[in-house]
C-alpha cells in the first residue's frame, strides 16, 4: 500500500456525472454539477476525497433546436482530454461470464491553496474487450436499460477495483445518487468473516445522498437481469431483494449507515418513501468562487476579504453599498445580453425586467407554467411593466413529454414573439449556466411540489444578488424569507391537475402585477435592498463549503 495515498484520501465519492470543468462533458445537469461543486469545496478545505465516475467520452448530447422549435439531439465529438492524465492502472470485473477490463484517467480539482482533489474517470475502450463493452463509458445516460445497467456495474464494480488497485485507502465511500450502488456490492464481497460482520463493516463505510423524490427515477432492474450479468449478487440476504426486483436505491438504503436527502423537505418526502430506513439531511449548497460572476467576485473581495475561505462570510454583504451592487449585477447583465444576441440574433434591452429560467425540461418543472393564460401575461407586460424572458434547458432524448415543452415554448415565442421577447438559449451548460444565473433580474423555478428535491440553480442566482419566484418546494422552504430573498408561490399541494396549474400561474402573475413589478421599476433601493439580502442570507448559507462540513460533521468522521 502507498502511504502517501493511504494517509491522504479516506473518503471515495461516488457519482455517474461529475462537472468538474465546462469543457469535460461528464454532466448533464444538477446532479454532475453539485457533485463537482462538493468535490472544490472538499479541494478547499482539504477534506480528503477522491471522486470516482465514468469518462463519458461523447457526454450527453448536443441539443440543436429546428425550425419546428423541436429538440434534436446529436452527437457530441468527443471533447478534448487534454485537461486529463492518462493512468497505466488496468482493472477488469465479471459481466456475465466475461473479463471487461477497465483502464482510468485523472482530472485533479485543485483549490487556490494547493490542495488537490482527483477525480478518476474510467474507460472501457480497451482493445482487449469485446466490442459490445468498448461503448459502456461513451454516452452520459445513453442507452437503453441494460446500458445503463452495465454502466452501473463499471462505475460501482469497476470504481471500486479501481482505487483499490491504485493504492488508496478508503474509509467511506459515498454514493451520490442510487447509480453508484453497485459500490456496496463490490465492499461486502471482498469483506470476510460472517455475514452479520460483514453487513456491518459496508453499513460503517458506506454514505447516501439520495437524491429524487420520484420512485419512478429510481434504478430498478430485475433480480434475475442482475445475476445474468453478476452472478455473485448477494440476492439471498434478506431484505435486499424486494418483489424479484434489485431497486439502485434501496441496495444503497440496505448498505450505508448514514443517509440524507438534500433538503428539509426532501428529508420528509423521503423517510415517506423508505419508512424502513432512518433519513437525515444535508441540503444542497452551490461552489461559490464557481458560481459568482467576475463583476460580484470583485466586489466580495473589496467588501468582504474572507469570503474565499468561508462562504458564511457573505453574511457581511450587509456593508456592500447598494449602488455596488446594482453596478455589478447591470454589468453581468450586459455580458448575458451580448451573448444573447450573438447566439440568437435577439437584441434584449438592459433597463426591461428579465426573468430567467433554465433547468431541465420535465413534467413536473412546469416550464410554460409562465404562459397558462398568455393573455394575461401580455396585459401585465403592457401595462405594468415590460418584460423579457430567458429560457434554457434540455430534456432527456427519452422524455417525450420533456421535449413536447421545448416545442410549446418554442411555438409560444413563434407565435407573441412580436408582443413579448422571449428567448430560447441552445445547449445549457454550465458556461451558459453562469452568465443566466448573474444576468437576469429574477430567477423563476415553478415545480409541481412536492417533486422537487432541492433545486440549486436559485442558489447560484442568490450569489449574484438574483432573487427568486419559486413554488416552496426543494430548498426555497429553507431560503424563502417574505419581502427580503424573493417570493412565494402559494401551492395548495391538494391536486397535479390543469386547475392547480392555473392557480399557481395566477399566483405569478398577482406577484408580478402587485409586487414584483413595480418594485422593480417604481422602488429601486427597495429592489436592491432584496437583491442584498439574497446575498447576505442564501449565499452564505446555501454554498458547499457549508456542505462538505455538514459531511464531515455527521457522516464522514464518525
Amino acid at each position: 500500500m502507498n502511504n502517501t495515498k493511504e494517509e491522504k484520501f479516506k473518503i471515495a465519492y461516488f457519482s455517474m456525472e461529475i462537472g468538474m470543468h465546462p469543457d469535460i462533458k461528464t454532466y448533464s445537469g444538477g446532479l454532475g454539477v453539485l457533485a463537482g461543486d462538493i468535490l472544490r469545496s472538499a479541494a478547499d478545505l482539504k477534506v480528503p476525497l477522491i471522486g470516482v465516475t465514468l469518462l463519458n467520452r461523447y457526454g450527453y448530447f448536443n441539443q440543436e433546436i429546428n425550425k419546428q422549435g423541436e429538440q434534436k439531439e446529436n452527437l457530441f465529438k468527443a471533447y478534448s482530454f487534454s485537461k486529463l492524465k492518462k493512468l497505466k492502472t488496468e482493472v477488469s470485473i465479471k459481466i456475465n461470464k466475461d473479463k471487461v477490463y477497465i483502464t482510468a484517467w485523472e482530472y485533479s480539482i485543485k483549490s487556490p491553496n494547493g490542495f488537490i482533489v482527483p477525480v478518476v474517470l474510467l474507460d472501457t475502450n480497451l482493445r482487449k474487450n469485446k466490442k459490445k463493452y468498448r461503448t459502456l463509458t461513451d454516452h452520459l445516460y445513453g442507452g437503453d436499460k441494460k446500458y445503463r445497467l452495465l454502466q452501473e456495474m463499471i462505475l460501482g464494480r469497476g470504481g471500486y477495483e479501481m482505487i483499490k488497485k491504485l493504492g488508496y485507502c478508503i474509509k467511506k465511500f459515498h454514493i451520490n445518487e442510487g447509480h453508484g450502488s453497485f459500490v456496496t456490492i463490490a465492499k461486502f464481497l471482498d469483506e470476510k468473516g460472517s455475514i452479520r460482520k460483514r453487513l456491518a463493516n459496508v453499513k460503517k463505510a458506506c454514505v447516501f445522498t439520495t437524491h429524487t423524490p420520484l420512485k419512478t427515477a429510481n434504478d430498478i432492474f430485475s433480480v434475475e437481469k442482475v445475476k445474468y450479468y453478476q452472478p455473485d449478487f448477494p440476492d439471498k440476504l434478506p431484505g435486499l431483494v424486494i418483489n424479484k426486483k434489485v431497486n439502485m436505491t434501496e441496495v444503497a438504503l440496505y448498505f450505508s449507515n448514514y443517509v440524507n436527502g438534500v433538503s428539509n423537505s426532501h428529508q420528509k418526502v423521503t423517510r415517506e418513501m423508505f419508512p424502513r430506513h432512518f433519513i437525515s439531511n444535508v441540503t444542497n449548497g452551490v461552489h461559490s468562487l464557481t458560481w459568482t460572476a467576475p463583476e460580484f467576485v470583485a466586489l466580495f473581495d473589496e467588501y468582504i476579504p474572507t469570503w474565499r475561505e468561508s462562504g458564511l462570510s457573505l453574511r457581511h454583504a450587509f456593508s456592500i453599498p447598494l449602488n455596488k451592487i446594482w453596478t455589478a449585477h447591470q454589468s453581468a447583465k450586459r455580458r448575458l445580453l451580448k451573448t444573447i444576441e450573438k447566439k440568437t440574433g435577439e437584441k434584449l434591452e438592459i433597463n426591461v425586467f428579465t426573468i430567467g429560467f433554465a433547468r431541465r425540461f420535465t413534467a413536473y418543472k412546469r416550464p410554460t407554467l409562465l404562459f397558462n393564460d398568455i393573455e394575461k401575461l401580455l396585459k401585465i407586460n403592457d401595462k405594468i411593466g415590460k418584460i423579457q424572458l430567458v429560457y434554457s434547458g434540455k430534456a432527456h432524448p427519452q422524455d417525450e413529454i420533456g421535449k413536447s415543452l421545448i416545442k410549446e415554448l418554442n411555438e409560444i415565442k413563434k407565435n407573441y414573439g412580436n408582443r413579448l421577447k422571449i428567448v430560447f438559449l441552445e445547449n445549457y451548460d454550465m458556461k451558459l449556466a453562469k452568465l443566466i444565473t448573474a444576468g437576469v433580474d429574477i430567477w423563476l423555478n415553478n415545480p409541481l411540489p412536492p417533486n422537487e428535491a432541492s433545486g440549486t440553480s436559485g442558489m447560484k442566482a442568490a450569489h449574484n444578488g438574483i432573487p427568486q419566484l419559486s413554488t416552496l418546494d426543494g430548498w426555497w422552504h429553507e431560503g424563502y424569507i417574505k419581502a427580503k430573498t424573493g417570493w412565494a408561490i402559494a401551492h395548495s399541494g391538494k391536486t397535479n391537475n390543469k386547475k392547480q396549474d392555473e392557480k399557481d400561474a395566477n399566483c405569478i402573475y398577482n406577484l408580478l402585477t402587485e409586487e414584483i413589478l413595480p418594485t422593480f421599476y417604481h422602488k429601486p433601493e427597495m429592489w436592491r435592498e432584496i437583491m442584498r439580502f439574497s446575498i447576505a442570507i442564501n449565499a452564505s448559507y446555501f454554498n458547499t463549503d457549508r456542505v462538505v462540513r455538514d459531511y464531515i460533521q455527521n457522516a464522514y468522521f464518525n
